[in-house]
């Protein structure tokens, strides 16, 4: 904004933190530091932990109220706030900042270092409780890298905290260099308009023999200037400013229809032709014309001051038309953007109903707002004084208006007042608020006050029934308190919460249990007579869950219920809460009642003996299957054996060449079913492990030859190991096929190709492990980029022959063989996948005391 009234803006902040709380200052908390454009997001993500202020929470009213209102105006504007004065803006100073920006946070000499000898004191009369108020004051200041002369209007308004005392100052500003500079050139393009039409009328009758001496002055002046010839008014000359005024155009020797086409309907030529032919001059204050200022531009308005005027032979004939003048284009802008700012701030003033005033107590003369007589009710006018207000305040409240005994000036003008008034219009009773400041005194004019004033019946009846209910409300309490103590003291001794509600969601009684657990998941206390809805309206989402199950029972309805309520940074809990109807000695329903048990840790408890069920249906299936598995592998043994012996005797007997290649299939056959009942014997745990001390990165190392034989070539093998990795003790040859039948996996499920990642690292279980598991364990992890398992496959993970795959391309086995090396192992087997998001396979192997021995067995080939 530009040159607004910043006391009254400065002061209608102030009365936004003063007064008692309302509905409105409680939904400005909750909302603090939002919206804000850039310095918005700027005051939300910094560390205010870190300055005197502290976290925003614990702000105080004055400033959470200012630094919403500053955050949501486009005027300039900044606090400083506490003893190091730290300093919090909005968007709209930042232009004003300049490269000091961004300053949050800091000290206010901080920031403006080099203009504390001009600025400080100023700041230190806000800090001492005086206000001030500049039109202009001017700085000279580097802020972009230069030094450079700025002119501002702003108010300096103290801001007093909850307790009186100054706690900080508030600026409203509009940053005037802009207009300053637009004025002085102005100013100064006038004045050379004046000394410039003398010389041209001088120089009139000298232009024949002075031509050069003219296109010279033509060349240096500041101003646009051309001469035009003839009635078709062709270009003679042009200076340098006329030629940027339209755009550097070849002008000389064409007309001005021919050289500016664009202006053709916009009154110039008919002007020009009337001058021609009058031989009268014509003046243009500010006119608008749409001008090409570049050949390729698009055309754009600008406004012009001229001057049209003749040029005269010896015979006092018009031969031509000289044409000066100046662009005032940035000027108008400049004007037009001060009484937009003022325009501004009537309609706020009108649309918050508030009234301005200027005072003069010497007089008791008022200079008064529209909005002023509309909340007084009196005729539209621009002053009046404070006696023929008088008669209008209330009889009981006019000793905050009328003169003292002793003839002195009452301070009516100073600090916060209520009083009541009768509208002259409606004969109502109304409750008007006012507050005023002193304004430092020019030196030629007497002392002023300035301030606002605005409508508060609405609040005061408010306060005045709330009053009058509370009063009411302790009678009955105490009342119902003194016939009921012994209940009362039953439920005082009670471990469970209670608490009672009246229809409008006041407390009526609650049990010291109750107030305790209340303050604990909530962060505040509640209070008799208190409002449910004031005392949570900072939670709105445990408010509401609240009110939900409040309504129900203040509906007659009697029930119970489990939830959970809370919230996370108090703590949330899970309860039992039965709800009954609250009724009076006649019966009739004057509330509702709960009695609330905390049953978290059934609830936890439940939840464990739902997983450990889970886990031991699981467990008795796996150990099922493993049984029925190793007997099917035992006798499948059996069989493969007698297989094996019979082709080895028909080898024996058989010289026929033509039996040899199907006795080498059949060889085949038995050798694929052995490892087959090798893999359902890990599964059923039957079969004889030979467990060892194993280094596991050695081990994997050096299985990455015959890991890359088992991928394909578009699949890319990574390693990435934990440093001090501990020793686990395993059967080499179990664990090396599991680590293969993983592979074998994680490449079937990557059919376009991907990446193999194999890890390791150390960790230490709790005994709140899902699996059972507790103690210190190496993980060992298999990930691929694939296609990833559904839920309902995952579930059947490690079932012995449930696969995925078409028939013939596996057997089932491989992630149950996996999971039976790890249970028997002492560990256990986990897998993450989701579908489209590959999968992970982690292996828990307990952890060993002893060292592997050097150089182990280098791992088979697979056969």
């Amino acid at each position: 904004m530009c040159r607004c009234d910043g006391r009254y803006y400065s002061l209608a902040m102030k009365s936004l933190s003063g007064g008692a709380p309302s509905a409105t200052a409680s939904a400005a908390k909750s909302h603090l530091l939002s919206g804000g454009g850039e310095m918005g997001a700027l005051m939300r993500a910094y560390n205010w932990s870190a300055t005197p202020l502290g976290p925003p929470e614990g702000w105080p009213h004055p400033l959470r109220t200012l630094v919403a209102v500053m955050l949501d105006s486009r005027q300039p504007m900044f606090v400083a706030w506490g003893p190091a004065r730290i300093m919090l803006y909005n968007d709209g100073y930042i232009p004003i900042l300049g490269r000091r920006h961004p300053a949050l946070g800091r000290p206010f000499s901080e920031a403006w270092f080099d203009i504390m000898g001009e600025v400080g004191p100023i700041l230190d009369r806000a800090y001492a409780g005086v206000s001030t108020h500049m039109d202009d004051i001017a700085f000279v200041m580097t802020r972009n890298g230069y030094r450079e002369e700025a002119h501002f209007a702003f108010s300096y308004t103290p801001v007093r905290d909850e307790d009186g005392a100054v706690a900080g100052m508030f600026c409203a500003c509009t940053e005037t260099t802009a207009q300053v500079r637009a004025d002085r050139r102005l100013r100064e393009a006038n004045e050379r308009l004046e000394v410039e039409r003398e010389a041209v009328k001088a120089a009139n009758a000298r232009l024949a023999a002075e031509g050069d001496r003219l296109r010279d002055l033509f060349r240096q002046a500041p101003g646009f200037m051309c001469v035009l010839r003839g009635p078709d008014h062709v270009f003679d000359l042009a200076n340098a400013a006329y030629r940027r005024l339209v755009g550097d155009r070849d002008l000389l020797g064409r007309t001005v229809r021919a050289a500016l086409p664009e202006i053709a309907e916009q009154g110039f030529f008919e002007r020009l032709d009337e001058v021609y032919r009058s031989g009268e001059p014509f003046v243009g204050y500010r006119q608008p014309i749409t001008l090409r200022r570049h050949p390729e531009a698009a055309p754009e308005e600008r406004f012009l001051t001229f001057v049209f005027q003749p040029i005269r032979d010896a015979d006092g004939r018009v031969t031509g038309i000289f044409v000066e003048g100046n662009d005032v284009t940035e000027t108008l802008v400049a004007e037009e953007a001060l009484r937009a700012s003022e325009e501004r701030l009537r309609i706020a003033q009108e649309a918050g109903r508030v009234g301005t005033f200027e005072l003069v107590p010497a007089t008791g003369h008022l200079t008064v707002s529209d909005e002023f007589c509309r909340l007084w009710g009196i005729p539209l006018r621009p002053t009046l004084t404070v006696e023929e207000l008088l008669p209008l305040v209330h009889p009981d409240d006019r000793r905050l208006l009328q003169r003292r005994p002793d003839g002195a000036a009452p301070p009516y003008g100073l600090g916060y007042a209520e009083y009541r008034i009768v509208r002259p219009d409606t004969g109502a009773v109304r409750w008007m608020a006012r507050r005023g400041e002193a304004v430092q005194p020019t030196a030629d004019g007497p002392p002023r006050m300035v301030g606002v004033c605005y409508d508060i019946t609405d609040r005061k009846r408010a306060e005045i029934a709330l009053s009058e209910l509370n009063a009411t409300l302790e009678a009955r309490v105490a009342a119902a308190l003194a016939e009921r103590k012994l209940w009362a003291d039953i439920v005082e001794s009670t471990d469970s919460f209670v608490c009672a509600l009246d229809p409008d969601f006041r407390f009526l009684a609650f049990n010291r249990a109750y107030a305790a657990e209340f303050a604990r998941i909530y962060g505040v206390s509640p209070r008799l007579g208190a409002d449910l809805r004031s005392v949570l309206g900072h939670l709105p989402e445990p408010l509401e869950a609240a009110l939900a199950v409040w309504r129900r029972a203040l509906a007659g309805e009697e029930f119970t219920m489990v939830g959970e309520f809370g919230v996370p940074e108090h703590g949330r809990s899970h309860y039992e809460l039965k709800f009954n109807t609250l009724r009076d000695r006649e019966g009739r329903a004057v509330g509702a009642f709960q009695y609330v048990r905390d049953v978290t840790a059934e609830q936890e408890a439940e939840q464990a003996l739902r997983r450990a069920e889970e886990q031991l249906r699981h467990a008795q299936k796996m150990e099922a299957v493993g049984q029925l598995t190793g007997g099917v592998a035992h006798d499948f043994n059996n069989l493969l054996q007698a297989l094996r012996g019979c082709l080895q005797m028909i080898g024996r007997r058989s010289q026929d060449v033509r039996v040899a290649p199907l006795l080498d299939a059949g060889h085949q056959a038995v050798d694929r079913g052995a490892k087959l009942v090798q893999q359902l014997m890990a599964f059923a745990r039957r079969q004889a492990l030979r467990p060892e001390p194993v280094d596991v990165r050695d081990r994997v190392l050096g299985m990455s030859e015959l890991l890359s034989r088992a991928l394909r070539a578009d699949i890319r093998l990574e390693a990435d190991f934990a440093p001090g990795l501990w020793p686990v003790e395993v059967d080499p040859t179990q664990f090396e096929l599991a680590l293969l039948n993983l592979a074998v996996n994680a490449r079937d499920a990557m059919p376009e190709g991907g990446t193999l990642r194999l890890g390791a690292a150390n960790v230490t279980l709790g005994p709140d492990d899902p699996d059972g598991l507790a103690g210190d364990f190496l993980r060992l992890s298999v990930s691929d980029t694939g296609t990833g398992m559904a839920p309902e496959v995952l579930a059947r993970a490690f079932d012995p022959f449930f696969t995925t795959k078409e028939i013939g391309k596996g057997s089932g086995l491989g992630l149950s063989q996996v999971h039976g090396f790890a249970r028997h192992s002492g560990g256990a087997v986990r897998i993450d996948s989701a579908p489209g998001q590959g999968t992970t396979v982690h292996v828990l192997l307990r952890r060993c005391a002893a060292a592997p021995a050097s150089g182990g067995a280098r791992p088979p080939a697979p056969g």
